[in-house]
């Protein structure tokens, strides 16, 4: 049953467009915006397109769709209730400024995206406003107007995929609300550990999207080459180092366990063999890491990156508490280089390291 709540869906790409997509097939009442002329041209045309790999039939909604010069229309109608901002992390502080304005009196944002955003929309529309939602190992794409690619199909109980939360862990109806919003998608819960669980995914983020941007590999790939792969749980392993110096609990990254992930960053043989184990099984699975990360994705289209806000955002913590992050500082070095053109995507940026 729909809620008959007004939503709108800031940035209608991969995840946003798949998340809003299928709200909108259940009922509700959905304002696509997005800054992309041909992606908004084609929704109003053609409205929004979901496939998957596997599993799941293709469908079409018709949306209603927005290119932000047209957003100040909303100011003549009902204000709206929840807005889903799901923009790059770089383009937080302007999306949030923007909806703000058409907001309800109690009407509040969630921060659909990766990195940790809530602190930027909070600062804007206040901590009372504002709520978080993870989506994990969603694997989705927008390759091209209009049409929305997910690298396998739904993970249903296998997995959740969609982790909402309030800032202050306590379960809330409006918690609840946005989770069964987005359980029309896929598989989602109610987390009293909002920010482990976003700790958690962004240590699965930089193990992986930042070596997307600069070697130009997909997920199995990368998985499958011993040398990255070692490289890629070194840079986990930090992340998870500092993560547990600031506070947050986590119980799994990418369905390893954080500890054993971090002893095997750090050369312990039975943890790397323990890892290795895990993620080359995972990269055997049929569809397994048939995909590239959304930083490779960004770097194929010539976009920015969100290098600065995952493995230099755990730079910038590890400076703060005094832990050195020595394999972060190298990505992101490498991945801003070849973001200006100095460097071209090369699986040799990261082998000829030679610090595996």
């Amino acid at each position: 049953m729909a809620t008959g709540k007004r939503i709108a869906i800031v940035c209608t790409g991969a995840v946003g467009g798949y998340a809003g997509a299928h709200m909108v097939k259940a009922g509700e009442d959905v304002t696509f915006i997005d800054f992309w002329p041909e992606h908004v041209e084609h929704m109003k045309k053609h409205g929004l397109t979901i496939t998957h790999l596997r599993d799941v039939e293709p469908f079409t909604v018709p949306v209603r769709a927005l290119h932000v010069t047209e957003v100040q229309h909303l100011a003549k109608e009902k204000p709206i209730d929840i807005a889903f901002v799901c923009t790059k992390s770089y383009d937080t502080a302007w999306a949030a400024t923007l909806i703000r304005q058409y907001l309800a009196a109690d009407g509040y944002v969630v921060s659909l995206q990766n990195c940790m955003n809530e602190e930027t929309i909070a600062g804007i529309v206040g901590w009372g406003k504002t709520l978080g939602s993870v989506a994990s190992s969603i694997t989705v794409a927008l390759n091209e107007p209009g049409q929305i690619f997910r690298a396998g199909g739904k993970h249903g109980g296998r997995h959740t995929v969609f982790r909402i939360g309030e800032v202050h862990g306590r379960v809330t109806d409006r918690a609840k609300e946005v989770c069964g919003l987005l359980a029309n998608s896929d598989s989602a819960f109610v987390t009293e550990n909002l920010w482990g669980e976003r700790w958690s995914k962004l240590v699965t983020n930089v193990m992986g999207n930042g070596l997307s941007a600069c070697t130009g590999m997909i997920t199995r790939d990368m998985t499958r080459n011993d040398a990255i792969r070692h490289f890629s749980n070194r840079l986990g392993s930090e992340a998870i180092r500092v993560g547990f110096a600031l506070g947050y609990t986590f119980d799994e990254v990418s369905h390893m366990d954080p500890e054993t992930l971090a002893r095997a960053g750090e050369g312990d043989p039975e943890a790397q063999r323990t890892i290795d184990e895990h993620r080359l099984a995972e990269a055997g699975r049929a569809g397994g890491g048939e995909h590239r990360p959304s930083m490779g994705q960004d770097m194929v289209k010539g976009r920015r990156t969100e290098i600065e806000f995952l493995n230099g955002f755990v730079c910038r913590k590890g400076d703060e508490i005094g832990f050195p992050t020595p394999t972060n500082r190298i990505l992101t070095d490498i991945v801003t280089r070849v973001e200006k053109g100095e460097l071209k995507p090369d699986p040799r940026h990261i082998t000829d390291l030679r610090l595996n």
